[in-house]
């Protein structure tokens, strides 16, 4: 009998050419099925919330994978993470309904970008946050950010040249907040296109630094023009942080 079992997880990106399994690149996805397939002694595949980039960590994720091993949920944490490097730690199994899974059966995402905003360096945020020594104006940058919410066609803020089925995406929060010189850019979302949540950001801080007025966001995202929105930011400051599902996996 098969058995459909999801992961609670959490990885520093650094050292991984992002989540999905590629050719010529060290990915958290074939690191993780490696692990696995040791422990319930069969070749396994995983399912992943979300393809995070390259350099991209994930405070939170979930996969699914099935097996036929009846190794119990409670054991499994531990099993795997023994075969895991440091920066990939599973912190739970749930053995979960025959049709879950990690990405269709995901309500939500929240995705928080870090800006280290200082005139000096932090060499603890070295790949963990942005560096960036000009000053931002937080409450500028929640102006910007406040024209994303809502439902909307998000093509200037996506990769050129990727093929979505559709571009559109319902924001439900953007939240800029700053803790001494880190700044932090929560979103939420339904679903997000390619470099979307690196764009918007990377456009929040376009418009704290005058380039364009934070209201002028909303006819940025109209237009449809990546080339009118800001740049995409480094992958080192983003981080999943929340993920929502109907069932209890985390």
């Amino acid at each position: 009998m098969t058995r459909n079992i999801a992961l609670k997880l959490m990885y520093v990106g650094t050292a991984y050419h992002g989540w999905q399994v590629q050719k010529n690149a060290v990915t958290v996805e074939e690191t993780l099925e490696k692990a696995l397939s040791t422990v319930v002694c069969h070749p396994v595949k995983c399912t992943g919330a979300g393809r995070t980039d390259a350099g991209v960590h994930a405070e939170t994720y979930i996969a699914n994978f099935r097996t036929t091993s009846r190794i119990p949920c409670d054991r499994i944490p531990l099993a795997v993470n023994t075969r895991l490097p440091d920066d990939i730690v599973v912190v739970k199994a749930t053995e979960v309904p025959e049709d879950f899974n990690a990405i269709g059966s995901c309500i939500k995402k929240e995705y928080t970008y870090r800006i280290y905003n200082s005139r000096l360096g932090n060499a603890f945020y070295v790949n963990r946050a942005w560096f960036y020594p000009k000053h931002l104006y937080e409450d500028v940058m929640q102006r910007a950010a406040d024209c994303f919410v809502g439902t909307h066609d998000f093509s200037a803020v996506r990769a050129v040249g990727t093929d979505v089925r559709s571009p559109i995406r319902t924001v439900y929060y953007f939240d800029i907040s700053r803790t001494g010189d880190l700044i932090e850019c929560r979103v939420c979302a339904n679903g997000f296109l390619y470099n979307m949540v690196r764009a918007m950001v990377g456009t929040c801080v376009y418009a704290a630094e005058g380039k364009f007025a934070p209201e002028e966001v909303s006819a940025i995202l109209e237009s449809k023009n990546r080339t009118a929105a800001g740049p995409t930011v480094p992958p080192g400051g983003l981080y999943m942080t929340k993920l929502w599902y109907d069932e209890d996996v985390l």
